[in-house]
């Protein structure tokens, strides 16, 4: 029998270090990491998701994407046959953004935020305040793979002005009650996980370690 070829889409920016922490049994997964790319001037976010495609290598694929990579892996399933789709805090349309993503995408107030602070993390690390926010700082140190100025504005342009405005219902969707980033009030429907915030990816790996198996395997 051969092994179900499972593929892992980082979030934003981030590294497919991310996925360190999961495991999946090797004789019935093959587990495989996608990367970001520089995306080329002008490219659409369907044109994108059309070229990271070409390296899934495997028919029939799982695609499991965390936050934009939840939307990328969702927008990669137009083009490749999936056996499934499942997302990890992320979104199923832009009817579940929040209040503040709907308002900055009217008002074009997303190209208003600082790129370059985003970036250098070191400096950001200088005027942070309270040992939360410096243990956040120290995690993106490490799993933050791509800083690049022109992919880090497409891909906040990308999310903002995603739109697909309906739900697909068989898309797979595991969402904390805890995530800052798209608040669980706004979210339709998904796999609850408690106390699971937006980068849960890294700190509920056993509940994913346990669950997404099953989750998998589910007709």
């Amino acid at each position: 029998m051969s092994k179900i070829p499972v593929y892992f889409m980082p979030g934003l920016a981030a590294s497919p270090a991310i996925f360190e922490r999961i495991k999946l049994d090797e004789s019935v997964f093959e587990m495989c990491l996608l990367e970001w790319e520089i995306p080329l001037p002008k490219e659409s976010l369907s044109d994108y998701a059309l070229r990271i495609a070409k390296n899934i290598k495997h028919e029939n694929p799982v695609l499991i994407g965390v936050s934009f990579g939840g939307i990328l892996v969702q927008e990669i399933s137009k083009h490749i046959q999936t056996r499934k789709v499942i997302i990890i805090s992320s979104v199923r349309s832009n009817a579940e953004f929040p209040r503040r993503m709907k308002i900055g995408k009217k008002t074009k107030a997303y190209k208003l935020i600082p790129m370059k602070l985003i970036l250098n993390i070191e400096n950001l690390a200088k005027y942070s305040f309270g040992e939360k926010v410096n243990k956040r700082i120290k995690l993106y140190e490490k799993f933050l793979a791509v800083r690049d100025l022109k992919y880090l504005q497409w891909a906040v342009e990308s999310v903002i002005r995603w739109d697909r405005n309906e739900i697909d219902a068989a898309v797979v969707h595991i969402h904390g009650d805890q995530d800052d980033v798209f608040p669980i009030k706004y979210i339709n429907s998904c796999i609850v996980v408690k106390g699971g915030t937006h980068i849960m990816i890294l700190n509920k790996y056993k509940w994913l370690n346990e669950n997404l198996p099953s989750i998998i395997l589910e007709d």
